[in-house]
């Protein structure tokens, strides 16, 4: 599905604009400058693409802001197809999935974006999830935009009968709520044993790492003394349920498992709340969300960031463009409006105060200030489609040896990250 939203901008005013030295230069023909913006279904809702255009093309005259949107399904192939001028689609600025940075910049075509970062964009202060994948041997091509992560979803009606008056800080605190909301048919926490992206934390937390990179060749990690000790955690936390330890959370989707009012905490994005509640209306405004807890009280634990990025094709023929295209998407003006439009996380740690209002997106906010990516590999997404921690996870909750468990999935990601494609 694609929308168009298009001004056409008289001769008069593209006069105006280039004497106004706004930054963007006119079509050669003396017309208007179509400055175009491929966006992915639902990051942003229709209201908010049609008030920032309308924004963008006054504060820009001579310029025309046509957003697309596109679907998530074979979004790689079009996106390559653009960076490599082949086929008939263009465009100056494409939203992409924080991990994906790293492929685009392998298959190559990204314009680097490194001092527009420093010099206007305040780099300094981005999310560290959303802008470490975005830079690639020191150079920075995805720009970020918006994060999302995963939270603590709990019912306040059962904290309450528990005694339990304040969310968990750390996770001392957090197993010992746990104990005590696990009795008879109530579940202390629902956790499958297959939710790698809760695991990733809690091996970060503990200083170890997925993979790492040596010499220009990949090596799994979660044989490592440190990744150990985060799995280690993972099966203390997971014990206090009934999760299932041969599956992950969409089996059966978890919303619904939390939504029988038998489950005292899931961990999730907050946006599931929704998914509770309408399939359990009896659970509105009892569900609470903290930050997932870390080793100390003082920080919430680590998460793996979801969101997104932006990028210029380096075939642009519109750079400065999509250059002014992207400082307004960043702006405080227009992360404040999506922020509390999507409830998502804006893009630096200085305007986690702007969703403060909003329980579930104040509750991500502080667990991203803490976020971390998958590793920067343009392979990544084949190490998730093969997936050996889902199969080592249940190993070791099923009682195998950790080690050897956790040696043989590090060796099976070895061999995807280096693999030729």
């Amino acid at each position: 599905m694609k929308k168009r939203f298009l001004a056409v901008c008289t001769a008069l005013v593209a006069a105006t604009a280039l004497t106004a030295g706004c930054g963007v230069l006119a079509g050669s023909d003396g017309g208007s400058e179509k400055v175009t913006l491929w966006l992915m279904k639902g990051s942003a809702s229709d209201e908010f693409i049609e008030k920032f255009t309308a924004d963008f093309e006054k504060q820009h005259p001579g310029t025309d802001l046509e957003v697309k949107i596109q679907e998530w399904k074979g979004i790689g192939d079009k996106v390559n197809a653009v960076l490599a001028g082949k086929g008939k689609e263009h465009a100056d600025v494409i939203e992409v999935g924080n991990t994906q940075v790293a492929q685009y910049v392998e298959t190559g075509g990204l314009s680097e974006l490194t001092l527009e970062g420093l010099r206007t964009w305040g780099s300094k202060d981005w999310l560290r999830g959303l802008s470490d994948p975005g830079s690639v041997n020191g150079a920075q091509y995805g720009v970020p935009w918006y994060a999302a992560n995963r939270v603590v979803i709990y019912n306040k009606d059962l904290f309450a009968g528990a005694g339990i008056k304040t969310p968990p800080r750390n996770r001392q605190e957090w197993i010992a709520a746990t104990q005590k909301l696990d009795k008879g048919d109530q579940q202390g926490i629902y956790l499958p044993g297959q939710n790698w992206y809760v695991l990733a934390g809690f091996v970060w937390d503990e200083g170890g790492e997925l993979a790492v990179e040596s010499g220009g060749q990949w090596v799994g990690a979660l044989d490592d003394e440190k990744a150990l000790a985060g799995m280690d955690f993972y099966k203390q936390l997971q014990a206090l349920g009934k999760g299932p330890k041969n599956a992950d959370e969409e089996t059966p989707p978890q919303a619904e498992v939390f939504a029988r009012g038998q489950v005292a905490q899931i961990i999730a994005p907050p946006g599931q709340a929704a998914q509770i509640e309408a399939a359990n209306p009896a659970l509105k405004g009892k569900l609470g969300y903290f930050p997932i807890p870390g080793k100390a009280s003082d920080k919430a634990g680590s998460v793996l960031t979801g969101g997104s990025d932006l990028v210029i094709p380096a075939r642009t023929a519109h750079r400065s463009g999509a250059v002014d295209l992207i400082t307004a998407l960043v702006s405080e003006k227009w992360q404040t409006e999506l922020a509390r439009t999507m409830s998502y996380v804006p893009n630096k740690t200085t305007l986690a105060r702007v969703v403060e209002g909003n329980e579930g997106a104040a509750a991500m906010a502080a667990g991203a200030a803490q976020g971390r990516a998958t590793p920067k590999s343009g392979r990544w997404a084949e190490v998730e489609a093969k997936n050996p921690l889902k199969p080592y996870m249940t190993a070791v909750l099923t009682g195998q040896d950790p080690r050897q468990a956790a040696k043989t999935a590090s060796e099976t990601m070895s061999q995807v990250l280096n693999s030729d494609r």
